[in-house]
């Protein structure tokens, strides 16, 4: 975590607008009335096209695996120093078959030795796009030759997005929930 305090509280629901209350219904319905939610839902006109899109990345229409898909939010929110965002997809990641052994080595990039060549270029063509905004060619001539136009593409559409909420999860200094443990490798919280 960068901040030890948030810079915008989460919305509690008794404070909620009618507009925020209807927003946030889905997510109480499913158990997941996050911080990151109830904080980002402070702008409702944001927040349904946003979330719109997060349904896109995290549903079934992203033509990544699940396992592949959090390897590359796991490695974005990494990069990004986003404690909150590492926390939440280790759980997601887990339940997708990624093991503790794995989630360390994605630390490590596409180098680690645990990777296949495709989840080596994968977590490669992840670190082109958040170092250079660019997958270089010899990492594209890698990723395609195990991965589809679409599933390029969802790969990049998956960066951008995590990239996006990393920098709101650390810019606003969301703090974790309860039922996650910030991993020692992100706590480096700033000095306010």
């Amino acid at each position: 975590m960068r901040l030890f305090k948030p810079r915008m509280n989460p919305i509690e629901q008794p404070d909620w607008s009618p507009e925020q209350t209807e927003l946030m219904q889905p997510f109480i319905l499913h158990g997941s009335n996050f911080r990151i939610f109830r904080t980002l839902v402070r702008h409702p006109a944001s927040f349904a096209p946003f979330m719109a899109w997060t349904r896109h990345i995290l549903g079934r229409n992203n033509t990544l695996s699940k396992r592949d898909r959090e390897i590359a939010i796991l490695r974005i929110g990494f990069l990004c120093k986003s404690g909150y965002e590492w926390a939440q997809h280790v759980e997601i990641g887990k339940q997708c078959g990624i093991t503790g052994a794995e989630i360390e080595a994605i630390k490590a990039g596409g180098d680690a030795p645990n990777w296949t060549p495709a989840e080596s270029a994968l977590l490669d063509a992840s670190d082109d796009l958040h170092n250079d905004k660019f997958i270089a060619t010899p990492t594209w001539d890698r990723l395609r030759a195990h991965y589809s136009e679409a599933q390029v593409i969802d790969l990049i559409y998956t960066v951008g997005v995590y990239t996006t909420v990393s920098m709101a999860l650390n810019s606003l200094g969301i703090q974790l929930d309860e039922h996650l443990t910030i991993d020692p490798d992100l706590d480096a919280r700033a000095v306010q």
